[in-house]
């Protein structure tokens, strides 16, 4: 599967966004989603990561409570709604395609898109 994100820019704090992670080829719906970050000088970081179906979804504690992982497995599109942006959200956003739902380290994902920056201004 080929991921491609998209949605990212510049943003206040206390804005939001929506990034988009469109897949292509017809096996999306079989593959766990997941979307991490990487700030500039840190390790690629996990965000939130959806089951198949997208019933199950997982964050981690920075974004819980802030950010909405989701999927149309018809469109072949994942998303990320981020509200109440803070400044320590800025980094490149990252969609992968994984193995196992629920899975929180880069090494359980097999496909990656090319990353959309994401930028929040004080």
């Amino acid at each position: 599967v080929q991921l491609q994100a998209s949605g990212g820019g510049l943003v206040q704090a206390g804005g939001s966004l929506r990034l988009s992670c469109a897949a292509s080829g017809r096996t999306f719906s079989t593959y766990p989603m997941g979307w991490f970050r990487q700030a500039p000088g840190k390790e690629r970081e996990f965000v939130a990561t959806i089951s198949r179906g997208g019933i199950g979804t997982y964050y981690s504690d920075a974004v819980k409570g802030r950010f909405t992982i989701s999927r149309d497995n018809v469109k072949n599109t994942m998303y990320l709604q981020m509200n109440t942006l803070k400044t320590e959200d800025t980094a490149v956003y990252y969609c992968a395609a994984g193995r196992v739902y629920g899975n929180t380290d880069t090494s359980g994902y097999d496909y990656w898109g090319q990353g959309t920056l994401v930028t929040v201004s004080s």
